[in-house]
């Protein structure tokens, strides 16, 4: 980040701060602990064996602490440096770090609500209050700064779930083709299919897909490999998870989808009511947010849950619904903006204009089969003629179990 950057981001910091009504935002670091502030702050890979903080006031200039032998680990941020080499002088760095603030921002969740921002230590977190400051949860602060897609970054989201549509309609035909044709194919072998079909459109991953059979289907975080894969067959049900973003650019963003097909002529009775089931709380989902962003009203991540998850309840199998229903999307699968949760978590946080998540229900019977639908969702904001919008990327979506044969 350029000189000019910095001080903009700054100056970006600060009115969010004075918005939220917080004295400031302090960043604690050892060795790479907490990814959200390099993110954040824009900060360039460097070593890092010691401990830093870098506070951002409200008002007035930041300023830096930093370890005597890693004096020039925040060069590139604006401020006033402060070295220690103690832990004395550490304490006392902090305290004058800290002069005059009451209440300052650290990634820190209460009860740890929401892990993705939990990055500082409980023992930090006392030092700070020890020098008279109650901590905060930076939550808010973190999806403004972190999760909010630019415009060029949206134009690669885009791209990114077209593209796995197509792969997606690619490993389909690959199945059809093997089971015709009598050659064998398993899960690791489709895999490995998909992962070449990313590098053909220019996707990259940080992590294989997810290709699952039969019983597999009913473990959600199932994925193959060359000693545990099972043969795709006749009959079969076949589900899909593949998440990818553009290689050419760190900034990218990350698409996630999941579809299910069946590998046969026709769709079996108790598939087609389960996936229906799941396509209606899905899509109750994204009705929800549609409609809020639309009247211009705040949608919550937990309530999206809430309305999503009351349709599986209601058919009478909230106990095969094991997951949240969906999380943030941004430089990473799983970013760190709002999650759709009020299961694994309560995620109180705002889904933001500008910001993406999945909404991705499930329904799973351990040793049978499961059934999941993801869909990519992304608040586009207003641009000046009208207002923000719910747009469903990756289209056309899922709405029933694909036939294969």
């Amino acid at each position: 980040m350029s000189d000019v950057a910095a001080h903009a981001r700054i100056a970006e910091i600060q009115a969010a701060l004075r918005e939220a009504g917080l004295d400031g935002w302090l960043f604690a670091v050892f060795r790479g602990s907490d990814p959200i502030a390099s993110a954040v702050l824009g900060l360039p890979p460097g070593h890092e064996s010691r401990r830093w903080f870098y506070y951002v006031p409200a008002e007035g200039r930041p300023g830096k602490l930093v370890h005597a032998i890693e004096a020039g680990r925040l060069d590139a941020l604006p401020g006033e440096r402060t070295l220690y080499a103690s832990w004395q002088a550490l304490h006392e760095g902090l305290r004058t770090l800290l002069a005059g603030a009451r209440r300052v921002a650290m990634q820190y969740s209460p009860m740890n609500a929401i892990p993705y921002v939990s990055r500082v230590d409980a023992g930090t977190v006392e030092l700070v209050r020890a020098v008279g400051c109650e901590v905060v949860s930076s939550a808010d602060l973190v999806q403004r700064f972190e999760a909010i897609w630019t415009p060029e970054q949206a134009a690669s989201h885009m791209r990114a779930a077209a593209a796995l549509r197509a792969v997606i309609d690619a490993a389909f035909d690959e199945v059809r083709r093997a089971v015709q044709g009598g050659r064998r194919l398993d899960e690791y072998g489709l895999q490995q299919f998909i992962l070449d079909e990313f590098g053909r459109r220019g996707l990259t991953t940080d992590h294989p897909p997810g290709v699952a059979v039969g019983a597999n289907t009913a473990d959600p975080h199932y994925g193959p490999g060359p000693d545990r894969s099972a043969e795709i067959r006749e009959g079969d049900i076949l589900q899909l998870d593949i998440w990818a973003r553009e290689a050419a650019s760190s900034d990218s963003i990350y698409a996630d989808i999941t579809w299910t097909a069946a590998v046969s002529r026709t769709v079996s009775a108790e598939h087609a009511r389960i996936f229906e089931l799941v396509r209606r709380a899905r899509d109750t989902g994204i009705r929800l947010v549609a409609e809020r962003v639309a009247e211009g009203r705040p949608v919550h991540g937990y309530e999206v849950d809430d309305a999503v998850r009351s349709v599986i309840r209601e058919a009478g199998l909230a106990d095969r619904f094991v997951h949240r229903t969906g999380h943030s999307i941004g430089r990473l699968v799983h970013g760190n903006g709002a999650n759709v949760d009020n299961f694994e978590t309560r995620d109180e946080r705002r889904l933001l204009p500008g910001t993406g998540f999945s909404i991705e229900p499930g329904v799973y019977f351990e040793g049978r089969f499961g059934v999941r639908s993801e869909v990519d969702v992304y608040i586009e904001p207003g641009d000046g003629t009208r207002g923000p919008r719910a747009v469903v990327t990756g289209e056309p979506i899922q709405t029933e179990v694909v036939a294969l044969l």
